[in-house]
């Protein structure tokens, strides 16, 4: 029997189907099994592999590693005294973290401004709520009012007070359930001698790194972010002075402390511990600085300052002219080694002044004693509209100059050392002869040559055979050429001290284009268009002392480390210029500088080379005044100590000066000696 047409055909379909169905079925199981063997290994390589990266990727996310600022290197003077130095302290810090209610961190501020005002240190002033709630950097005040600067992190806390009295610390841990978001922790802190100011001004100040790396009123070397990765803005960091200008050696690094914290970067606990990374430590600096030969500086000036103003020499022609001057600077340097042992900007002010809130107020007691008035401009103490009334710290030089001025007239051939000058007491000059100086008090000397002119202090001589004399020689280049010779020694440069800063001086003799070469060029030869610093002038000094050669300023004089005391550099001697002149130029110099009369120095028993200078001055309102100016270095055949002294409206040098200069001289005698053989401590210390 046949069968019925298309059945063979639809079993080979349903064959056919069945066997593509389980070839889908296979394959799909298949594919599975891969994916489930891949996953399978991916879990193994994620837990066993990857484990620990991912894991330590996950903390990451989780927490927020901050910065912990190294302990910092201390400062010493010479002899190892310390003047700038870490203690630790313990700190408070407050922590921002999600959802704070405003009232109740107001309420917070202005209960630490109540524990703090009852159990802190009675002789500190302490902060007020709205200082409190401004240092937590929430982004509004006590009034719950938004501020215009918002929070400028979350993940860092801030810190509020530091050098928590035991007091403190045990009323704050016994309430630590009440006063949510704070924690205390142990930091170092700045501190400075506190029995005497020792180069207050020279040492410099700290402040937090956000001062100082603010956009408009910041440090240059704070901005630039290569130099300050990982500084946090509360941490204090150099402002000014040694400070500053060994920011990075004094520092150290980081080390790192995490916090957890929630996706938005808040705070939602307490630190972890131990810290991850701990702190290094920062370099020790030593300084060319003797702390006695200093105190006895800073405590000369003070002292004259009064004497200025006593019966005795107010009854005196020629010292009452100092009756007015309120502020002195001071600069010894030793003459083999550039070594600065001195450096005093006097009055000074307590330097732990920074270390505390302070308002506009208080800011404004310390204001005119904050500049370095030996290395740039420093103001008179007088009220701020009072201050265009008188000098500040850069004065002219005056008199001082007249040894280079004979050095430069000897070496431009323009009179020799057997020159001889009728000196008349009058010198004119210009047009027709219409301009006319004299000398001080119209003195006439008579015939003088090089050496007299500068033990008489001859204005006359300077400006006829010096100023007047190059520039009728030379009128197109009596300026450069005198500019060329003040740089040899100092003048109208810096003086590669490095200090932050500095001033290079104001040479008007270049500057003052309202009056004629001719005038300018008379009036430079005896230091009367030419105003300098008194690290200049001590620098000159020197160069005067080594016969031409320039030194740098040597203000550190080696660097260790922390601990162990290793040496990390050494500072050594460093010629800055060379001027060659004739042994019978400077043995003619020299010799002037020997016999000009000075007060002070009847029983000095060295021989002293020296140069007085009264700088007169025009100040706001038309009013002349005098700026007593003094250099000196000794002994003259063997110069070991040079010094350099200015008192703004001081009055004469030989007055104003001159007895600043035997006190500091003797105090390096006293402790090193002016002969090589030290003479013991002096009798008299700096009050505290």
């Amino acid at each position: 029997m046949k069968k019925p047409i298309g059945m063979d055909d639809s079993s080979k379909q349903d064959g056919s189907q069945r066997r593509h169905f389980t070839t889908r079925i296979n394959l799909f199981f298949f594919f599975t099994f891969f994916l489930f063997s891949v996953l399978i290994v991916r879990l193994a390589m994620l837990q066993f592999v990857e484990g620990k990266e991912l894991s330590a990727e996950k903390d990451k996310i989780n927490n927020a590693d901050t910065p912990i600022p190294p302990i910092r290197g201390n400062i010493f003077d010479r002899q190892n005294a310390p003047i700038a130095y870490t203690t630790s302290a313990q700190s408070l810090y407050f922590r921002i973290e999600q959802d704070q209610p405003k009232d109740q961190v107001v309420a917070l501020a202005k209960r630490l401004a109540d524990i703090f005002a009852q159990y802190g240190n009675k002789d500190v002033k302490q902060p007020t709520a709205e200082e409190i709630i401004k240092e937590m950097d929430v982004g509004f005040d006590l009034n719950q009012q938004e501020t215009a600067k918002k929070p400028s992190y979350y993940s860092v806390p801030r810190r509020i007070k530091t050098d928590l009295t035991q007091a403190e610390m045990a009323f704050i841990l016994e309430h630590r359930d009440e006063l949510k978001w704070i924690e205390i922790m142990e930091e170092s802190l700045r501190t400075y001698d506190r029995e005497n100011t020792i180069a207050v001004q020279l040492v410099g100040y700290m402040r937090p790194f956000s001062t100082a790396r603010e956009a408009k009123n910041g440090l240059e070397f704070y901005k630039d972010k290569t130099k300050t990765e990982g500084y946090l803005d509360r941490e204090y960091v150099g402002y000014d002075g040694i400070e500053l200008m060994y920011q990075e050696e004094l520092r150290g690094k980081n080390g790192v402390k995490s916090y957890p914290v929630n996706a938005l970067q808040k705070i939602i606990g307490s630190a972890e511990a131990p810290p991850v990374i701990p702190p290094e430590k920062g370099n020790n600096l030593f300084l060319t600085i003797d702390k006695n030969v200093q105190l006895a500086t800073e405590k000369a000036i003070m002292d004259h300052l009064v004497t200025l103003k006593s019966p005795a020499y107010r009854s005196n022609p020629y010292a009452n002219k100092g009756v007015n001057a309120v502020a002195g600077y001071a600069v010894a340097m030793e003459v083999q080694t550039g070594k600065v042992v001195a450096m005093a900007s006097m009055p000074d002010y307590d330097p732990t002044f920074w270390s505390n809130p302070f308002s506009d107020a208080d800011y404004k007691q310390v204001q005119t004693k904050i500049n370095n008035g030996t290395i740039t401009t420093a103001y008179p103490d007088y009220p701020e509209d009072e201050q265009k009334y008188h000098p500040t710290s850069i004065v002219y030089m005056g008199s001082v100059i007249k040894p280079l001025s004979v050095l430069i007239g000897l070496n431009e051939g323009l009179f020799t050392t057997n020159t001889y000058y009728t000196d008349t007491g009058v010198f004119t000059y210009g047009k027709d002869n219409n301009s006319k100086l004299t000398n001080s008090g119209r003195a006439a000397y008579g015939s003088i040559n090089a050496t007299g002119a500068i033990q008489h202090s001859s204005n006359t001589f300077m400006s006829a055979l010096i100023g007047n004399a190059l520039y009728t020689r030379s009128p197109n280049k009596a300026v450069e050429i005198w500019d060329q010779y003040l740089a040899k020694f100092g003048l109208g440069v810096l003086t590669g001290s490095g200090l932050p800063r500095e001033s290079a001086g104001i040479s008007e003799y270049k500057t003052n284009t309202k009056e004629t070469a001719q005038s300018r060029m008379v009036f430079a030869s005896w230091g009367q268009n030419e105003k300098y610093t008194t690290l200049q002038l001590a620098q000159y000094t020197t160069t005067l002392a080594t016969r031409g050669k320039r030194l740098q300023p040597l203000l550190v004089d080696r660097i260790e480390t922390y601990d162990k005391g290793q040496i990390v550099k050494k500072f050594e001697p460093v010629v800055l210029d060379q001027t060659d002149f004739p042994k019978a130029y400077w043995d003619a110099v020299i010799k002037g500088m020997l016999q000009v009369g000075i007060q002070g120095f009847d029983d000095f028993p060295y021989t002293l080379a020296r140069k007085t200078g009264t700088s007169t001055q025009r100040v706001a309102g038309g009013k002349e005044i005098d700026n007593a100016v003094f250099i000196a270095f000794a002994p003259a055949e063997n110069p070991k100590l040079a010094v350099a002294v200015v008192v703004p409206e001081g009055g004469f040098g030989s007055y104003g000066a001159a007895p600043i200069a035997r006190k500091m001289f003797d105090a390096y005698d006293q402790y090193y000696g002016l002969d090589g053989k030290p003479k013991g401590p002096p009798t008299e210390n700096k009050t505290p």
